[in-house]
């Protein structure tokens, strides 16, 4: 039996991976097994000295997709948890997985700007936005620092999502609600 995917994307601080770990939580009470691909870990992995720009995004959106389609081809149900800001990879994991579900966690930018200068992992450098806006006032270079989305490069929403949840409105927990529902509607769940 073949597995789902759920690819959660979004601006960067817009909520995505609050929402894939309060759904992989439902998924976990409800004994669905489930794989968490999240962006971050896998650039790590395969970019260890990011440099943010397009070739190396076109690369690890391209492995995540793979990633995802191994996995669901061998019956295993996936949440990937990606900003993705270009259509074309979500629309080539489309393609690619069936039982596929785009879910677009949208979000004003300066709310996103907001959070993500209060993340605590260190998976990535802390403040991009606010780095970015400074960058493209005073043109300085701050090592780490690629092209940012949102500031330097434009997000692409998706065009029919299967889902949009307004984080700014929507707190994790009612946003994964939703998604369960939405998976149980599809009979997948």
């Amino acid at each position: 039996m073949r597995g789902w995917a759920i690819w959660i994307t979004g601006l960067p601080g817009s909520g995505k991976t609050l929402r894939a770990k309060s759904l992989l939580k439902i998924l976990k009470k409800k004994k669905i097994k489930t794989e968490y691909l999240r962006m971050d870990e896998i650039r790590e992995i395969l970019t260890p000295q990011r440099k943010y720009t397009e070739e190396e995004r076109d690369y690890a959106y391209r492995a995540i997709v793979l990633i995802g389609k191994s996995l669901t081809d061998n019956g295993i149900n996936v949440v990937m948890d990606a900003t993705s800001h270009k259509r074309v990879w979500r629309e080539l994991a489309k393609k690619l997985i069936p039982k596929f579900v785009e879910v677009y966690v949208k979000c004003p930018l300066d709310v996103c700007i907001d959070r993500e200068s209060k993340r605590q992992d260190n998976l990535i450098l802390s403040d991009l936005y606010k780095k970015a806006i400074g960058r493209k006032k005073n043109g300085v270079i701050i090592d780490g620092l690629g092209e940012m989305i949102g500031i330097d490069v434009k997000y692409e929403e998706p065009k029919k999502p299967d889902l949009v949840i307004e984080s700014d409105k929507t707190n994790p927990k009612t946003s994964s609600e939703k998604i369960f529902k939405f998976l149980k509607s599809k009979r997948w769940i």
